[in-house]
C-alpha cells in the first residue's frame, strides 16, 4: 500500500478507535446476580393464584375475627395466608427475619369506609447485620382488590394484576432475600386499604415518622404484570415506568428557606424521589436484561393514586413502579363479557416473565442499597471563588466499609448522570465548571455497591 493510500485508512482508524475503547463494562455484584437468578416466573404465578383463590380481597371484607379465616374468602383470610408465607421464609433467615400483622381499627370516614374496619398490613423485617447502620429500605405492594363499585365487598374481585402483581413481587422478594444478610434493614410489606384511600400506607408512613425510622427508600409496586394496553393495543414487556416527583410535598410548609435554595441553585429536579428513581434506573438496568426503566417526571398518573404518596408527603424518598402500558379492561372491573370483550382482573391476562423482570429490578435496587455504605456526610462544593474548576469535599459515612467514592456529573439539562469519577480521598477537583454541571457523591463498598447520591451544599464561607 502506498503512503498516500495509507492516509485515509489512518484517519478512519482515528475516528473509529475511540468508539472501540468506549465500551460499557457492567460490574455486577455476584451475590446480587445470584439472588436475581432465583426469582421465578412460576413462583410469582403461584403467589398470584393463591391470592386470587380468596375470591375478593376488598378491604371491608375482613370479619371481626380475622385470625380464624385461614382458607376462607376475603382479605382477612388472604392476609393470614401472606403472613404464613412470611413466617415460612423467616425460618430460612437464621433468626434475622420476623413477620408480623400490624393491625388497627379504622372508624368510618364518610367516604370509602362505611363501618369500623379491621385493618392490617402484613410485614416481614429482615434485620440488618451492622448495629451501627440504622437505614431502612421498604418494598411494598397492596393486597386489597376491588371491582367497579369501590364499596362492593361481596363480588369476586380477583385483583391478579391490581395489585396481586405487586403483592406477589413482595412475597417473592421476601422468599429470595430472606436467605441472605445485608448490613441495612429491608422491610417487605403488603398493604391494606389502598383502594379505599391509601389507608395502609398512611398508617405505616405515619408510624415510620413518629417512631423515627431512618427510611432511605420506598419502592412501591402497583400494577406491574401486564404487557398490553387497552385502546392502543400495544404489546411490550421491555419497558417499566418509575414515577417520581421532583420536589417533596413537605416543602409546602417550608420555613427553613429550602425553597429559596432550590430555586437559587436549580435543584428542582433533584429531590429525594427523583434521585432514587435515577438510582433505580442505573442499578436495575445493570442487572436485568431486556428491560428499560422509563422515568416519568410526575408523582403519579392522572386521576389515580398510589401508596408511595403518603411517604413522599412525609419527606421520605418513595417511587412508584408500574407497567408501561395499562389495560383498563382488567382494572376495577366487574367480571363480565360485553360485545366480545372479557372484563376482569384475571391472571390469564398477565405476562409472568415481564413480572419476573420487574421484580428483579426491585431486588437489584434493594440489595445494592442495603449492601452499600451509608451516604457520604457533609458534601459541599466550593463556590467562594470564580473558577472554571469544581472542588468538592465530603466526610466519610458513619457506617459501612468504604472502598472509595464516586463523584457523579451531568449537564444541567440532562436527565441522568453522565460521568463517574472514582477516588479514595475525601475530596476531588474536576476540570469542569460548577456553573455548567450538577455533581453528587456516592460512597462505594468493597463489593462495589453504591450508596444513594448526595448533592453538594454550596460552601459560601
Amino acid at each position: 500500500m502506498q503512503p498516500k493510500a495509507l492516509l485515509p485508512f489512518f484517519l478512519a482508524f482515528l475516528l473509529v478507535s475511540p468508539l472501540l475503547n468506549a465500551q460499557t463494562i457492567l460490574n455486577r455484584d455476584p451475590q446480587i446476580a445470584d439472588l436475581i437468578s432465583q426469582i421465578s416466573a412460576d413462583s410469582l404465578r403461584a403467589h398470584i393464584n393463591g391470592l386470587v383463590s380468596f375470591g375478593t380481597r376488598h378491604t371491608l371484607s375482613v370479619p371481626a375475627d380475622a385470625t380464624t379465616q385461614v382458607g376462607k374468602k376475603g382479605l382477612g383470610a388472604a392476609r393470614q395466608w401472606i403472613l404464613g408465607k412470611f413466617n415460612q421464609y423467616a425460618k430460612q433467615s437464621g433468626g434475622r427475619m420476623t413477620a408480623t400483622l400490624d393491625t388497627w381499627t379504622l372508624q368510618p370516614d364518610g367516604r370509602r369506609v362505611d363501618k369500623p374496619a379491621n385493618m392490617g398490613n402484613v410485614m416481614a423485617t429482615l434485620k440488618g447485620t451492622d448495629p451501627n447502620d440504622t437505614r431502612v429500605f421498604i418494598v411494598q405492594g397492596h393486597m386489597d382488590s376491588r371491582v367497579t363499585n369501590v364499596m362492593n365487598r361481596e363480588s369476586d374481585a380477583p385483583g391478579a394484576n391490581d395489585d396481586g402483581s405487586g403483592t406477589a413481587a413482595v412475597i417473592e422478594l421476601c422468599r429470595v432475600m430472606s436467605k441472605s444478610s445485608f448490613p441495612a434493614t429491608v422491610i417487605f410489606v403488603t398493604l391494606t386499604g389502598e383502594e379505599q384511600g391509601l389507608l395502609g400506607a398512611e398508617h405505616l408512613s405515619e408510624r415510620a415518622l413518629k417512631e423515627k425510622w431512618n427510611v432511605e427508600a420506598v419502592l412501591n409496586n402497583d400494577i406491574m404484570g401486564s404487557n398490553n394496553s387497552s385502546d392502543t393495543r400495544i404489546i411490550d414487556n421491555t419497558r417499566l415506568r418509575v414515577f417520581s416527583e421532583g420536589l417533596p410535598g413537605v416543602l409546602l410548609k417550608d420555613t427553613t428557606g429550602r425553597i429559596g435554595q432550590i430555586r437559587q441553585f436549580g435543584n428542582e429536579n433533584d429531590g429525594k424521589a427523583r434521585t432514587l428513581a435515577r438510582y433505580l434506573k442505573e442499578v436495575g438496568e445493570r442487572y436485568v436484561e431486556n428491560l428499560e426503566v422509563v422515568m416519568v417526571y410526575r408523582n403519579d398518573r392522572y386521576l389515580r393514586g398510589g401508596d408511595h404518596t403518603p411517604y413522599v408527603q412525609r419527606g421520605f424518598a418513595a417511587v412508584r413502579l408500574t407497567e408501561m402500558n395499562e389495560n383498563y379492561e382488567h382494572q376495577h372491573q366487574d367480571l363480565r363479557t360485553e360485545n366480545g370483550t372479557e372484563f376482569g382482573d384475571y391472571a390469564k391476562f398477565m405476562d409472568f416473565e415481564y413480572l419476573r423482570k420487574n421484580t428483579a429490578i426491585n431486588l437489584a435496587t434493594l440489595a445494592n442499597l442495603a449492601k452499600a455504605p451509608i451516604v457520604p456526610q457533609k458534601v459541599t462544593v466550593d463556590v467562594r471563588n470564580l473558577t472554571n474548576a469544581t472542588v468538592l469535599y465530603w466526610q466519610a459515612p458513619t457506617a459501612g466499609k468504604v472502598k472509595g467514592y464516586y463523584v457523579l456529573m451531568r449537564e444541567t439539562y440532562w436527565p441522568f448522570w453522565q460521568k463517574k469519577f472514582f477516588t479514595t480521598k475525601l475530596g476531588m477537583t474536576l476540570p469542569y465548571s460548577k456553573d455548567n454541571y450538577y455533581f453528587a457523591v456516592q460512597a462505594v463498598s468493597e463489593d462495589g455497591n453504591e450508596s444513594l447520591p448526595v448533592l453538594p451544599v454550596p460552601n459560601l464561607r
